[in-house]
């Protein structure tokens, strides 16, 4: 037994011996083009993420052994595709601080650097300190009434056809009727001075409502359109140019290779799809990973709806007093802005007649809409609160006031009805005042679509 166990320990060590012999390589070079950042700032990023997201070799003495070796080599070489902090520098300074965004993310929702990695490299732990320190860095909203939205340039008015949209590189189709779909939340975003209106399909907005995401069922459709953010005279900000359509599709066995998820990205109002071929979804699925335990989704449903755990959906958006004329959060989006100085976020929803009204004016060159008898708008305003899910976005708080706007006839009797303050208690103006808030309403250009 002792000779038996004394030739397994001999041929167990030269196996070992052996193995160390196949080492492939894990390219190293030079820090070409860094990112443009503090000194501060890029000590943090040396000591916590260079070792996997950089050119440079840092490897502790454990690692060099195989097979310890082939994990860590796997590691650095995906970490790298993903972000190289030695070549990050050669991209535009807007595209590097989205990036810091992203990692920031990544960072405060647990998921980098890598458990794994930090079990055994402890040095490379982001303190609270150190992550508070690159969020001051970034800081989105650096003075109160302030957002670095862009001027408020015009939007070109245009229209393409949905129906010849090409397909994305992953095969996944356009869905042209992604407009009439209901809205699932609103972001406004500082991190990029965006905004985003994430819609629904049927099954999407009727799985919120129930509270039916953990996971999304079968047949979820979202699609997540974002704005260039635009500053009027008056203080608001609002949507400007149309930037791109996101759709994320929910099919656990069509797409049970990148976790039971669809996912492709138009760009610009040609609607050019965003990549270049089928490996840009390795973009969408690394960036959606923090969230894998909200079955990959970031946005938190504005729906009434109850859950046992916290931050899944956003209960205080939705809560519209019951006794109001009408329940507008499951109508279509019109349009949004954000009043910086109240620090409010506001959406203007529409019923099919004052959908349809505003969304003929894209093709008119700007006219204002003429909403037909039976048109009914709603301005719902909302506080803000920052997302739980991003640092550097903002999304709808407790509800502030709802306006309502009903249009018996073209040009003729319109009724003006206000609700706000902690209950939503009607709020009674004069007629003029009521005829001046109506107008607002009824002239707020849509935001612009294909």
């Amino acid at each position: 037994m002792m000779r038996m166990f004394a030739k397994l320990s001999v041929v167990a060590v030269v196996v070992f011996a052996v193995l160390q012999l196949i080492r492939p390589n894990i390219p190293f070079g030079p820090m070409t083009a860094q990112i443009d950042v503090p000194s501060h700032v890029r000590e943090i990023l040396e000591k916590d993420c260079y070792s996997c997201h950089s050119n440079q070799r840092k490897l502790a003495w454990f690692d060099e052994i195989v097979p310890g070796y082939w994990l860590v080599r796997h590691d650095v070489l995906t970490a790298r595709e993903h972000l190289n902090f030695s070549t990050l520098g050669t991209r535009p300074l807007a595209a590097q601080r989205a990036t810091l965004y992203e990692a920031v993310n990544m960072i405060q929702l647990g998921a980098m650097p890598l458990p794994q990695f930090t079990a055994l490299h402890t040095d490379a732990k982001v303190t609270p300190e150190e992550l508070a320190e690159l969020k001051v860095y970034l800081a989105p909203w650096k003075n109160l009434g302030s957002t670095g939205a862009a001027p408020n340039i015009e939007a070109p008015m245009a229209s393409a056809n949905l129906a010849a949209v090409s397909v994305e590189f992953n095969g996944l189709p356009f869905e042209p009727g992604f407009e009439k779909w209901k809205p699932i939340s609103f972001t406004d975003r500082g991190d990029n001075n965006t905004f985003r209106a994430i819609l629904g399909n049927d099954i999407a907005v009727k799985a919120a409502q129930a509270g039916d995401t953990s996971p999304w069922p079968d047949g979820t459709r979202f699609a997540k359109i974002a704005w260039q953010q635009a500053a009027g005279e008056d203080g608001l900000i609002r949507p400007g140019k149309f930037v791109q359509v996101e759709f994320m599709v929910k099919d656990a066995m069509l797409y049970r290779k990148t976790d039971g998820w669809g996912w492709g990205r138009w760009r610009g109002m040609d609607l050019k799809p965003y990549g270049t071929d089928s490996r840009f979804v390795a973009e969408c699925t690394g960036c959606h990973e923090p969230v894998r335990g909200d079955d990959f989704v970031y946005t938190l449903p504005i729906t009434a709806a109850k859950s046992a755990r916290s931050e899944v959906a956003n209960n205080r958006a939705a809560a519209l007093s019951q006794s109001l004329p009408y329940q507008p959060l499951s109508w279509n989006v019109i349009t949004m802005f954000v009043d910086p100085k109240a620090q409010t976020m506001a959406t203007l929803f529409g019923n099919d007649e004052a959908l349809h009204a505003a969304r003929a004016t894209e093709t008119n060159k700007g006219l204002l809409p003429a909403h037909p008898a039976g048109s009914v708008l709603a301005l719902v305003t909302w506080s803000q609160r920052e997302d739980p899910h991003w640092f550097g976005g903002r999304i709808p708080d407790n509800p502030q006031s709802v306006e309502f706007v009903e249009v018996d006839a073209p040009g003729n009797r319109r009724n003006y009805r206000c609700y706000d303050g902690p209950v939503l208690k009607e709020h009674t103006f004069s007629i003029e005042e009521g005829a001046k808030r109506a107008g607002i309403l009824l002239n707020m250009a849509p935001a612009t679509l294909p």
